[in-house]
């Protein structure tokens, strides 16, 4: 099934995809399907082909539960466990990540409303990052607490052609929680991460196992240096790569409603939590699944390298 590209005010009854997309480099929201209801085929790969091309698509009031959601997940690859330090996942859908403001004083020391408030691909110190992650919104406060997403596809093509060139022969190194952990250093997180540490050294510039095109591969939430610079020279061109990757022209914000879910390709995106809500008395919980991702590739061909830490598989 090919996907209908129309304007956002278009509706659909037919079964067919419908795409609307919503800025200039990145997001589309998608009407027509159900998902309380199996997907055909077909539907499958149109979805496919938008995430492809829109890097994050949005879904409108999709009601559904744990288990809904985790069997819409696997119709696009297979599904990890909701994150290599999670310990608060429900028993019985133990693929189920919960990003709920309750649990964040708990779990890191601190009051927050999401894991971290910096632009990041998630779990990118894994050697194998998810390959996409889908987020639903369960409780919705009734202002702030959006979250954007920005196109590192985008970041890279906007490049001159010396900065690209440059930027495909750089390898940096992610850590999981970076430079400034969002948790208090004697948490029992804080614990359990120095226990088993996530380090890993990947391409500056990644190629798409399936489009084929190159992304700016780095993040202000994970990323920590430039292998084989001096600490000033792997500072001064991260602060180049963050400005990019960054850029409000690359970008697209999301409003969360109950029954609201977002779709992005985590190997050529980044996305920032919001910082706007750790001063309002307000809940916010949604659920998160992920998929299996493959090992990055730099443009030489050459494959991501594990400093510390194992692939991160699902079922």
């Amino acid at each position: 099934m090919t996907a209908v590209h129309e304007s956002p005010v278009s509706t659909a009854t037919d079964g067919a995809v419908h795409v609307a997309p919503v800025a200039g480099h990145i997001g589309a929201e998608i009407s027509g399907v159900d998902l309380r209801e199996s997907l055909t085929d077909q539907q499958v790969e149109a979805i496919t082909d938008a995430l492809h091309t829109y890097k994050v698509l949005f879904f409108r009031d999709q009601h559904i539960d744990h288990a809904q959601q985790i069997a819409f997940s696997r119709r696009f690859g297979a599904v990890t466990p909701s994150h290599p330090y999670d310990d608060d996942a429900p028993t019985e859908y133990p693929e189920i990540l919960a990003v709920d403001s309750r649990l964040y004083e708990k779990r890191f020391g601190v009051r927050k409303h999401s894991y971290t408030n910096h632009w990041h691909t998630d779990v990118s110190a894994l050697i194998n990052p998810p390959a996409a992650s889908i987020l639903r919104a369960e409780i919705a406060p009734e202002r702030g607490g959006d979250t954007g997403w920005t196109n590192l596809v985008a970041a890279y093509e906007n490049l001159p052609e010396s900065l690209k060139r440059f930027a495909e022969g750089l390898r940096a190194e992610h850590r999981f929680g970076g430079n400034r952990p969002a948790w208090n250093s004697d948490s029992d997180y804080a614990k359990k991460v120095a226990a088993a540490p996530l380090v890993t050294e990947h391409p500056v510039v990644r190629v798409h196992p399936v489009t084929g095109e190159r992304a700016l591969f780095v993040n202000p939430g994970f990323t920590t240096r430039i292998v084989g610079l001096t600490p000033n020279q792997s500072d001064a061109v991260l602060k180049l790569l963050f400005d990019e990757v960054t850029h409000p022209a690359y970008t697209v914000r999301f409003r969360w409603q109950k029954g609201s879910i977002a779709f992005w390709d985590n190997r050529v995106t980044a996305h920032l939590a919001p910082s706007d809500l750790d001063h309002l008395d307000v809940t916010r919980v949604l659920y998160r699944t992920t998929l299996e991702g493959d090992i990055p590739v730099g443009v030489d061909g050459e494959p991501s390298k594990s400093v510390a830490g194992e692939k991160f598989t699902g079922a």
